[in-house]
């Protein structure tokens, strides 16, 4: 039986992950189609009425560029999350959508901000200090592969393009910072060796045995009878070369 705070596959890792990129392009879908603009509902900074963006901003893009450019990181990092921190997975997704969205309304421009991408980058930036923080080479391990898919995505938090919500992403970022010093706690057993539990007792471990006080190696007539039986000797002749043969011309 497996623990919560253990790896291992089950459903729930991919399928929570699906179900909300299916949820996103469901909307998607039907503003398309049934000719829909939700884009009133995405976040309005400092307006009463914008605030119900936090909620909503997340599951609305504004094209089918966006759309893609958004889809593929959150499966990939909602489904890291969902592995490999299961037991807060659902605290950091829900807590940090609301805080980055609420630090968005508080900090962004007078515009609608809409897309999933301060969700990406709160999940970015989770992964990446948390798992150097950990210290176990797993999380540690999953922090690098972060870094190397989608380290480039730092400079997005930047206001370099005025068409990109810079805010959410910043708000994004600081929040998955926060995030990974306050879900501090352990999100993986430690796996101890026998030697290293308490309760170790070297005289009872057969390995212990063979060696001294001092940590010479012991050994017995059956130890020296085996070396003798399996070992392989190796006998060299020696031929005097014999002398090239001159020919007479």
């Amino acid at each position: 039986m497996y623990r919560k705070n253990e790896l291992y596959y089950s459903n729930d890792v991919l399928l929570y992950p699906l179900l909300i990129l299916l949820s996103i392009v469901v909307i998607f879908w039907m503003e398309s189609i049934f000719n829909f603009n939700f884009n009133y509902l995405g976040i309005y900074p400092r307006k009463l009425e914008g605030l119900r963006g936090i909620l909503f901003s997340p599951f609305i893009h504004g094209d089918t560029k966006h759309l893609f450019n958004n889809s593929v990181p959150l499966l990939v990092l909602s489904t890291a999350l969902f592995y490999f921190y299961r037991t807060i997975r659902w605290k950091v997704l829900i807590y940090g959508l609301l805080l980055t969205g609420f630090l968005t309304w508080l900090i962004g421009r007078p515009s609608l901000h809409i897309g999933a991408s301060g969700v990406i980058y709160m999940l970015t930036a989770f992964l990446m200090f948390r798992g150097i923080i950990s210290k176990q080479y797993q999380l540690t391990a999953l922090s690098f592969g972060v870094i190397f898919l989608y380290g480039s995505f730092i400079w997005y938090i930047f206001p370099t393009d005025p068409k990109i919500s810079w805010e959410g992403h910043l708000s994004g970022f600081l929040v998955g910072v926060l995030f990974a010093f306050i879900f501090n706690k352990q999100s993986l057993s430690n796996k101890k060796y026998a030697w290293q539990k308490e309760d170790y007792d070297p005289s009872n471990d057969p390995f212990m045995k063979n060696f001294d006080k001092d940590g010479n190696f012991i050994e017995t007539d059956s130890d020296l009878r085996d070396i003798k039986e399996n070992s392989t000797t190796v006998n060299y002749i020696l031929k005097k070369k014999k002398p090239k043969r001159e020919d007479n011309l």
